[in-house]
């Protein structure tokens, strides 16, 4: 004999999750997540060892806030998810500008709002050496 398990009355059964993640309404593909990865992989094999720890956690809190190419979010909401000082994060960016690694698309302030980044994988010395061998 088998029993049904017990509702509450006035709730209702939930639906089955779903079984495709999604992201903004929309169904996250394998190729959106690879693609993903793929860029992950290049930063850890390839610029990760040349960069100092705060240049590696302002990256990666960037690129993870990367929405459409971009991340837009305030140095100090980067210094406390990443463990920093505001003056490393501000440091920090501005090395990795240098290195081809972050450009700033739009400058934030007190009465502007947060910065928006566009992270890149590969700086310029990667690019460099890629073009002078090939």
């Amino acid at each position: 004999m088998t029993t049904a398990a017990p509702v509450l009355p006035g709730c209702s059964v939930l639906p089955p999750m779903e079984t495709v993640a999604k992201m903004n309404g929309k169904p996250k593909g394998k190729r959106q997540t690879a693609e993903r990865f793929a860029v992950l992989n290049a930063f850890v094999d390839v610029t990760a060892g040349e960069l100092s720890r705060s240049e590696i956690m302002v990256w990666l809190v960037l690129y993870r806030d990367t929405k459409n190419g971009t991340a837009r979010t305030s140095q100090a909401d980067i210094a406390r998810r990443g463990g920093l000082s505001v003056r490393s994060v501000a440091a920090a960016i501005g090395k990795l500008r240098g290195r081809g690694l972050l450009s700033v698309v739009r400058r934030g302030g007190l009465q502007c709002g947060p910065s928006t980044y566009r992270v890149h994988p590969l700086g310029e010395s990667y690019k460099m050496k890629l073009a002078s061998c090939c």
